[in-house]
């Protein structure tokens, strides 16, 4: 998909809308956006579900298939609409990128692109941007959580489990524990992410149980500041 608008009427006043797909970069990188179906007539959200928030997109760069936003448009009239999304048919042959990806880590020489970060503006992009850092990282079918689930665990994927904190505390040790407990009852790895920092109990505690604890800024870039996210970032999902 390029950066031309769609153009989308609105079923309920009948206003004409130009939409333009916001662009994600994949995990290897390159700029995704999702395939607006064109000439679809858009319909009005009335009620949501975790799995009516996501679609299917397959960048064409690497083949990778992943689970990216549910294009929506607000408009004047107070409706949402939801923007119809081409869906992905035929499964993809295995990537050469995967492939380079997994004997660059094999050899110790870094294959990933330079990741490319979402401004944080509210607590929904924190859980965002973590979420395209870990595909960035390697994991495969990374998903939000909608709504936010009891267990306080806001991303899944393929043997992950992670932990988004958008607050402005810094994360407590209850939080790195309870985490970890839920990545052991999974199997998953546990990753940790916070906007605020980490108490230094919590911190301890992350080294103790090897815990990846990461801190993101407001530009959406997470930084390592344990042992355990350093060596997260250093070998990829492997």
């Amino acid at each position: 998909m390029n950066g031309d608008g769609v153009p989308l009427r609105c079923p309920a006043c009948r206003r004409d809308h130009v939409y333009v797909p916001p662009a994600y970069p994949c995990a290897c990188g390159a700029p995704l956006a999702p395939p607006i179906q064109r000439g679809a007539a858009p319909s009005p959200i009335t009620h949501r579900t975790w799995t009516d928030t996501w679609v299917t997109v397959r960048c064409r760069t690497c083949g990778r298939q992943s689970q990216w936003p549910q294009p929506e448009l607000g408009c004047s009239c107070g409706t949402v609409l939801r923007v119809p999304v081409r869906p992905v048919t035929a499964p993809p042959g295995p990537p050469a990128a995967e492939r380079q990806a997994r004997t660059s880590r094999r050899t110790g020489v870094p294959a990933r692109a330079a990741f490319r970060p979402l401004t944080i503006r509210t607590a929904r992009d924190a859980v965002t941007a973590a979420g395209l850092y870990l595909s960035w990282l390697g994991f495969g079918d990374v998903l939000h959580a909608e709504p936010p689930p009891a267990s306080g665990i806001d991303l899944r994927g393929r043997g992950l489990v992670a932990q988004v904190d958008p607050t402005t505390r810094p994360a407590s040790l209850k939080a790195v524990e309870c985490l970890w407990l839920h990545a052991m009852t999974v199997p998953a790895r546990g990753v940790h992410f916070s906007l605020a920092g980490y108490a230094p109990e919590a911190r301890r505690r992350a080294d103790e149980l090897h815990v990846p604890l990461f801190v993101l800024d407001l530009t959406g870039t997470p930084q390592p500041v344990n042992g355990a996210a350093r060596e997260l970032v250093s070998t990829g999902a492997s």
